[in-house]
């Protein structure tokens, strides 16, 4: 198996690193520390199609496959974790729901705009009440007229206070479980569509997490997104190439934090020379690095699979657990070798200490991985015999 990149996956890399590197790394912390969404770089990512970079041409996109697209938010998370989750949750969930799952009226007048950067997406599925358990969905959409109304909340939507095109997900037959939740399209400016309490956030707090209300919002019938009942079942499908994405985040930010461990293990004296020179500080290095590595091909394995057309559910968990728990032990361990420096706001790795964390929570815990990594193996298993 060949792991060399081509050319142009080398180029795009070299791209979005120098990108990364010139307009975004001098403003991390006054974004961090303002919590302020950065709205000037939205621009500036369209222009180099960061928005669309898995959906093709035809549709606004880049044309490139999850490879390239894992790349990007490396390269973006490596600096700033919050603005690769921008993009990840405007391009895995949002556009790729509808890209998927709508008609090509939908992909026309939707997925174009999402695609080329000109509108912002979020996805809205959890709830206060149904995080996990995201079958226990209370928000509802019934049937009036030519149309629908939707009524309800939704929570720790990111991108929820600045997008202009929502995928949410309601219950539309009530008691039919998991094959009773449509998904439905909403667009910034309809009547009883607002974001509401901006959480204020541990960790990766320029990317705007919301609550998305919805009261007495009115929608047209061809705003149903795939068919009715089964806005949950795609939703699964969806979260596979999320999975992916949020791996591909992880990567970036522990291989963030390891670069500044060994930047300052190499910088930093100590009674008369570097710390890189001592052993505990090199086992630090080399177990970050061989995690990384090791978390970095099976997330490239899962993208690989997924741009064959045959995405794995199981790879995709596997990627995303393994990424994110390596993710947190690499930050950890950065702020560890910086000792007391690591935990002062002048060096980069306090930040990413912070939004490390949220790579074993978002997209599904650690624990509901792992449930479906077992749930994939017992299923094969029992289809086997």
């Amino acid at each position: 198996m060949d792991f060399r990149f081509t050319d142009e996956q080398e180029q795009l890399r070299r791209t979005v690193r120098e990108f990364a590197e010139a307009e975004i790394r001098p403003h991390v912390m006054e974004w961090d520390e303002a919590n302020r969404f950065p709205q000037e770089i939205l621009q500036p990512l369209a222009e180099l199609g960061l928005w669309g970079v898995i959906f093709p041409e035809k549709y606004g996109g880049a044309g490139m496959g999850y490879l390239e697209y894992c790349l990007v938010l490396e390269e973006l998370a490596r600096v700033d974790p919050s603005v690769a989750l921008m993009v990840a949750a405007h391009t895995s969930l949002c556009t790729n729901h509808i890209f998927k799952f709508g008609t090509e009226a939908q992909r026309q007048k939707y997925v174009v705009p999402l695609a080329q950067g000109k509108k912002l997406g979020c996805w809205s599925l959890t709830e206060p009440g149904a995080g996990s358990d995201a079958g226990g969905t209370r928000t509802t959409a019934r049937r009036e007229g030519d149309g629908w109304v939707l009524n309800g909340s939704k929570t720790f939507t990111t991108n929820g206070h600045h997008a202009q095109v929502c995928v949410a997900m309601a219950v539309t037959e009530p008691g039919q479980g998991h094959h009773g939740i449509s998904a439905f399209i909403l667009a910034e400016g309809m009547k009883g569509f607002r974001p509401g309490k901006k959480e204020n956030k541990l960790g990766m707090r320029s990317s705007d997490t919301s609550e998305v209300i919805f009261e007495d919002c009115r929608l047209p019938e061809e705003n149903l997104l795939g068919k009715e009942g089964e806005g949950f079942i795609n939703s699964l499908q969806i979260l596979d190439g999320g999975r992916i994405s949020i791996a591909a985040l992880a990567v970036g930010l522990a291989q963030g934090a390891f670069d500044a461990a060994l930047q300052y293990s190499r910088e930093r004296k100590q009674f008369g020379q570097p710390i890189a020179r001592f052993q505990a500080i090199q086992w630090k290095l080399a177990n970050m690095k061989m995690e990384i590595e090791a978390a970095r091909y099976l997330t490239y394995q899962a993208a690989w699979q997924a741009d064959q057309g045959r995405p794995d559910t199981r790879l995709s968990a596997m990627a995303k657990l393994f990424s994110g728990e390596v993710c947190v032990r690499a930050a950890e361990q950065s702020v560890q070798t910086h000792g007391g420096y690591g935990f002062i706001k002048d060096y980069p790795v306090e930040k990413f200490f912070r939004d490390s964390k949220l790579c074993t929570i978002g997209e599904g815990t650690s624990e509901i991985q792992r449930l479906v990594i077992a749930r994939q193996l017992l299923g094969k298993a029992r289809g086997k015999s």
